[in-house]
């Protein structure tokens, strides 16, 4: 009799630790989606835009009040400093990679420090940025994305570096006062393409000192969204683009004085460039 007693017991604890250790599983399959934020930068005209991001906080609801918000930055302790301006070309900075629970997400809060400068073109000595308070309790994006269960979502942040910079008269004080843009690669597409020359005859793999190309694609009845090559290879890409046909122009540097090398100074425009979601196009290779 004891002997059926100790089975019984034995079964039902078994059953029990296999109930629950099959809805742990269950719960970390089917109640969570993980979600990414990766920043990058639309041009602007300086030589370093340095911020300091501390973290990055969601919410589940729309609600306008504190309440609510969880970090899931994946930044080291004391937050983290990032150049804007090395954010072109494919290169980005993950900013947050986290499991969270399914169901809808309200907003996004970028939260900066304030360790901020920009170093203007030509100078050696950064100025630093004046940021006020309130830019510095988070930049809140509202994003209303329904997250399933066992999904991957990447948010891309769109820093405008040219809008977010104001200089306060000729004080020589700088402010700034963030201007971002939200998109997902799930619900959006982008632009790429490689300016292959001109490149220098003494070294085959670089491009003369001065030059660059700015790219700009438009979407009729909307404003123009813009980018830079990256310097080092060549490439440009416009990604979190939403669906449609776009007309991207590609806007060569002017020559500098004097000239070392010369090369076009005419802008390239495609028109008809097609961009779907979930896809990035390639535009292929341009030379000036």
């Amino acid at each position: 009799m004891k002997n059926i007693k100790f089975y019984v017991l034995g079964f039902f604890a078994i059953t029990l630790l296999s109930l629950f250790f099959t809805r742990c599983d269950n719960n970390d399959s089917t109640g969570t989606a993980r979600v990414t934020v990766r920043l990058f930068d639309a041009p602007g005209d300086y030589d370093q835009v340095n911020v300091e991001v501390l973290d990055v906080l969601i919410k589940n609801s729309s609600d306008p009040s504190d309440q609510g918000w969880e970090s899931i930055g994946n930044l080291p302790e004391g937050g983290k400093i990032v150049d804007l301006l090395t954010l072109r070309g494919g290169v980005n900075a993950l900013l947050a990679d986290d499991l969270v629970p399914s169901g809808n997400l309200g907003q996004i809060r970028l939260v900066l420090g304030d360790d901020n400068s920009v170093l203007l073109k030509g100078e050696t000595v950064p100025i630093p940025l004046n940021t006020p308070s309130a830019q510095q309790s988070g930049l809140k994006l509202k994003v209303n994305q329904i997250l399933e269960a066992g999904k991957t979502y990447d948010f891309l942040l769109d820093f405008d570096v040219d809008g977010s910079i104001v200089k306060a008269g000729g004080s020589g004080i700088y402010n700034l006062h963030p201007v971002v843009r939200v998109s997902t690669v799930e619900a959006s597409g982008g632009i790429t393409g490689k300016v292959t020359g001109p490149l220098l005859t003494s070294s085959p793999l670089a491009f003369p000192t001065g030059f660059g190309v700015g790219v700009s694609a438009v979407k009729a009845g909307n404003d123009p969204i813009t980018t830079t090559m990256n310097t080092d290879t060549g490439v440009f890409l416009l990604p979190g683009l939403p669906a449609g046909t776009y007309t991207v122009t590609l806007t060569p540097n002017t020559l500098p004085t004097p000239p070392t090398v010369t090369w076009s100074q005419t802008p390239q425009i495609i028109t008809g460039v097609v961009v779907s979601n979930g896809v990035t196009t390639d535009m292929g290779n341009f030379s000036f």
